[in-house]
């Protein structure tokens, strides 16, 4: 089961240094607009070739703009194995709106 994290959630975890994988499924162009810098990128159609460069072990949290992919990008992982990962509710947009208001929102 895919856990939903919400952005306060997330902003909680990286304060307090968690330890997490940050994956952004989101297309190449739309990290030209904004980006979490800490993130690693693998977009959604390119997941099913990628994703064993994922550790099995770690916890995992993907985003994308609003959330829909990366939901789609949890499932998947979810049904090869992985049992730490969550999605994050509202992805990018969500944080632009509540967490970082200077990020560019699209």
């Amino acid at each position: 089961m895919v856990e939903q994290l919400s952005v306060h959630d997330l902003k909680k975890k990286m304060d307090a240094g968690e330890k997490f994988l940050l994956v952004d499924v989101r297309n190449d162009n739309e990290l030209d607009i904004c980006k979490f810098e800490t993130a690693l990128h693998i977009p959604l159609h390119l997941l099913t070739a990628r994703y064993t460069e994922l550790p099995q072990d770690a916890e995992i949290i993907l985003t994308c703009h609003h959330g829909g992919r990366s939901m789609q990008a949890a499932n998947f992982l979810v049904n090869q194995g992985y049992r730490n990962v969550s999605n994050l509710m509202g992805g990018i947009d969500a944080w632009a709106s509540h967490i970082d208001p200077n990020m560019a929102k699209y």
